[in-house]
């Protein structure tokens, strides 16, 4: 029985760990952030709401300087101040305001926004686990073989969930009669964009697949639906 107290106990830390970062999540976006109020985008979500037969997407910007958009667990979509800025200024246009809301929403129709808080648990877990089991074996360097390999499987993850995303993003465009011109050509500025958020990485850029490859995944689709309609 002894031999399991070490995976016993990482279960219940990532079950701890679940809810608290739930509840941290959820009190933070509830106290920084405000529902976006702009005419201009408000034309944009309305498209996409038309092309998901909803009566409105609901927005909300969330009061931090980077660059960056992001799905939470409860299904609500943000972007963030700093990327309301660059629309206000030109750097970005009203329809890739329009792919990076598309995108989040397709991070919350394929379940990726709750389940990656379930993988955040079970990644610590799984890492606590390790480290406990490979310190008995190779003390000293047991936790740093354990971080390394629980970061290779949170990259892997979390390119698979960008992907697929990004394809939702590419067909809720084309439905909306947006297009996916605008997905790609924020993919170019994306790393410009970032680049003075103080050195930070954001989420956007974050063990997500290269630019390049992004596009040629949309392009291939693209291709796809042109065939299937020929």
């Amino acid at each position: 029985m002894l031999k399991f107290t070490p995976i016993l106990l990482a279960i219940l830390y990532a079950l701890a760990m679940y809810r608290f970062s739930v509840w941290r999540t959820t009190r933070e976006l509830d106290t920084q952030s405000t529902e976006l109020a702009d005419p201009v985008l408000k034309r944009m979500t309305d498209q996409l709401a038309s092309a998901l037969d909803l009566p409105r997407v609901r927005v909300h910007i969330y009061e931090i300087d980077p660059v960056n958009g992001l799905a939470a667990p409860d299904g609500r979509i943000f972007i963030t101040r700093g990327f309301y800025r660059k629309f206000k200024t030109g750097e970005v246009s009203a329809e890739e305001m329009a792919s990076v809301i598309a995108h989040e929403l397709g991070h919350v129709a394929l379940g990726h926004s709750r389940r990656r808080m379930i993988d955040f648990s079970g990644q610590n877990a799984l890492r606590t686990a390790l480290a406990m089991l490979l310190s008995r074996f190779l003390p000293g360097i047991g936790v740093w073989i354990a971080n390394g390999l629980t970061t290779l499987l949170a990259a892997r993850l979390s390119r698979g969930d960008e992907y697929e995303a990004d394809a939702y993003a590419a067909a809720l465009l084309t439905k909306a009669g947006i297009g996916t011109a605008p997905q790609k050509s924020l993919f170019k500025k994306l790393e410009a964009l970032t680049s003075g958020a103080g050195g930070a990485m954001p989420a956007w850029l974050l063990s997500h697949p290269k630019t390049d490859e992004r596009i040629a995944a949309i392009e291939t689709l693209e291709t796809r639906w042109q065939q299937s309609l020929s």
